[in-house]
């Protein structure tokens, strides 16, 4: 497929990777997303083993990877680069027609930073994307409500929803907790920090903080642990 590309510099568009066993949705991402200014796909793949190791040479900014695919899956896929084994794990968005449960929870505890479903349509693909780059998390809103219910609604969740962080080890401040709820309510870092009156620099040190003191690898596992210890609640 697509040669590896060199490593962008400071300022440069997010660098892509597509990974989708139809070649008429590659085509559609590339088309819509190398529009963006601030986007360049530079890798396509037509199935998981394909995936992993182009994403591994070329180490995009964000990979946008598809379910079912030949050869390997992409949850399969973003375990193998985004997993909690992986020592420098890239930043995966899951992108699939399918929004049954079980792929949803694969896929964040896989280590992916976004589960997008393809009807999103290409202007939540882009903001996924953007997200993804600049380290926050982006779910398709029908697929966040179910899976933030689920979180509620069980005393024993799947073997799929993302596994619970450590017990704390340092009780979190009334800011971090604030923090905590925002995130769990699918805030973007430059949105909590609009909501609390604070600086953007400001909510990466609480989310710092807050990683350390849950032992949370990520804002999913972080958002899982404010919903399961009833930090929050679904809206009606």
């Amino acid at each position: 497929m697509t040669s590896p590309t060199p490593a962008t510099s400071p300022g440069a568009p997010i660098r892509v990777l597509i990974a989708d066993d139809q070649d008429m949705v590659r085509t559609g991402f590339r088309f819509f997303l190398d529009a963006q200014p601030d986007i360049t796909v530079v890798a396509e793949a037509a199935d998981g083993e394909e995936a992993v190791a182009l994403a591994r040479r070329v180490r995009p900014d964000v990979c946008l990877l598809d379910i079912r695919m030949p050869k390997l899956d992409g949850l399969e896929a973003t375990r193998l680069l985004a997993g909690p084994e992986v020592a420098d794990p890239m930043r995966v968005v899951v992108v699939t027609t399918f929004d049954l449960d079980e792929y949803v929870y694969g896929a964040l505890r896989g280590g992916a930073c976004g589960f997008l479903l393809k009807d999103s349509g290409p202007t939540l693909l882009a903001e996924a994307v953007r997200a993804a780059a600049a380290g926050d998390s982006l779910v398709s809103p029908s697929v966040t409500v179910r899976l933030l219910k689920h979180l509620t609604e069980t005393d024993t969740p799947s073997p799929a929803v993302p596994a619970r962080p450590s017990p704390v080890t340092e009780p979190l401040t009334d800011r971090e907790l604030d923090v905590v709820r925002l995130v769990a309510q699918g805030r973007t870092n430059a949105e909590i920090a609009a909501e609390l009156y604070v600086s953007l620099s400001t909510v990466k040190t609480h989310l710092s903080s807050v990683q350390l003191k849950l032992a949370a690898r990520n804002r999913v596992e972080i958002a899982a642990w404010a919903w399961q210890n009833g930090q929050v609640r679904p809206g009606p």
